[in-house]
């Protein structure tokens, strides 16, 4: 073998031992911190309801493992449709950042509950899967007997992993109707488009498996997304429609990012959840 030769495959074999390292580092932080990446709480404290929405009241929630969580229950305005809507947040910010949507939906005629995750806006705990679906489940409790609004009066609606909360929610206790706004396959493919060389599928230790679950529901799935999301890539989204069990309207917002305003309460998120309240009505 010539020197020159030799050369190379030695800068190649560096390199790959260098790229391996980057990916084992890479993996073992997120292995460490994942949750802290996953998860981005206001963990501030949240003003009482009717500072914030004109006829909202608070409410605690009491989860199966004896976490109390801060709610604002909002009722309807108008024409009341007698139907919930039950909102489960996305990762970050807290119940006070979703007051616009619920006065929106609130003048659409529907009762909205908001609520705080573990470990969101002053809860005590930490947030995860399993935390977060038993926090879900204490909200859809409280809607049900304290409220009037059971399951079948109840519209889900999940932003970004809230999706993944709501999903898991309606296999157990299926809804009038689910909403999903900007939802992902599970939460690994999601994280690829980030995380490219890193085996999350092996390493994470939440899953949020929304196509598979949403695949066989009998339920009326509105699915909304932006075309230009750089968070969760657009063809998740759009698989996540493709499999849904009874899928009502896919919705796309042009030119819409993640986090852009439009699709926290712009108009054709809450017309969305309008159409599919008057067909579940």
């Amino acid at each position: 073998m010539s020197p020159e030769v030799a050369s190379g495959w030695s800068l190649l074999l560096r390199g790959a031992v260098i790229l391996v390292a980057i990916v084992v580092v890479l993996g073992g932080l997120l292995w460490g911190f994942q949750r802290r990446i996953i998860y981005l709480p206001d963990d501030a404290s949240v003003p009482p309801a009717g500072e914030r929405i004109e006829g909202a009241r608070d409410l605690t929630l009491r989860t199966a493992d004896g976490v109390e969580l801060g709610a604002w229950f909002v009722p309807a305005r108008g024409d009341d449709r007698e139907i919930a809507v039950l909102v489960a947040n996305g990762n970050s910010g807290n119940r006070a950042s979703r007051a616009p949507l619920a006065t929106a939906l609130a003048n659409e005629g529907f009762a909205v509950l908001l609520f705080d995750y573990r470990g969101y806006g002053a809860n005590p705990g930490s947030p995860s899967e399993e935390g977060l679906s038993r926090d879900a489940r204490a909200a859809r409790a409280a809607l049900d007997t304290e409220l009037g609004f059971p399951p079948e009066r109840t519209i889900y609606f999940g932003e970004s992993i809230g999706t993944g909360v709501v999903a898991g929610l309606a296999t157990d206790h299926p809804p009038a109707g689910l909403v999903l706004r900007s939802p992902f396959t599970d939460l690994a493919s999601a994280g690829r488009h980030h995380y490219p060389f890193v085996p999350l599928r092996l390493l994470l230790w939440d899953q949020y498996p929304v196509a598979d679950q949403v695949r066989d529901m009998s339920v009326p799935t509105t699915v909304i997304y932006g075309d230009s999301d750089t968070i969760i890539p657009p063809a998740e989204s759009r698989e996540v429609a493709a499999v849904a069990g009874e899928l009502f309207e896919e919705v796309v917002i042009s030119g819409a990012d993640h986090n852009d305003a439009q699709m926290f309460n712009g108009p054709e998120v809450v017309s969305a959840v309008a159409r599919l309240g008057d067909h579940v009505r």
